[in-house]
């Protein structure tokens, strides 16, 4: 005896459903972003970070940017500072410029030696 349509039809689409989920949850959640916008974070982060952390981003006003600096500090709270800032220093919160991702970005970019324009992380 063979199932009837609808049977089949609900299992294809439970499977096609099922799919997608395990797809989506292998994902990266935090894509890099795209060129363009990478030039404008780097473009920010030299310019406005960098008149506090000093243009090389070796230090200034703020600590040093370097990845020998950053080495054993927690991605999540780096994250957490660029985007909520910190209370009581002159570091200021930049969720209103960027999203989380793009925030995750940088952190990593400057843990792995901060490019010049962009091109290529």
């Amino acid at each position: 005896m063979k199932p009837p349509p609808i049977v089949i039809h609900v299992a294809v689409l439970l499977g096609t459903a099922f799919v997608a989920a395990y797809a989506a949850a292998a994902a990266d959640p935090h894509p890099a972003p795209k060129p363009e916008r990478q030039r404008e974070l780097v473009s920010m982060v030299r310019q406005d970070c960098g008149s506090c952390h000093g243009l090389t981003l070796s230090g200034g006003l703020g600590p040093a940017l370097l990845p020998a600096t950053l080495a054993d500090k927690p991605l999540d709270s780096m994250v957490a500072t660029v985007m909520n800032g910190r209370p009581g220093t002159a570091m200021p919160g930049w969720s209103r410029f960027m999203n989380e991702a793009e925030a995750e970005w940088i952190v990593r970019a400057l843990a792995a030696g901060f490019p010049t324009d962009g091109a290529g992380q």
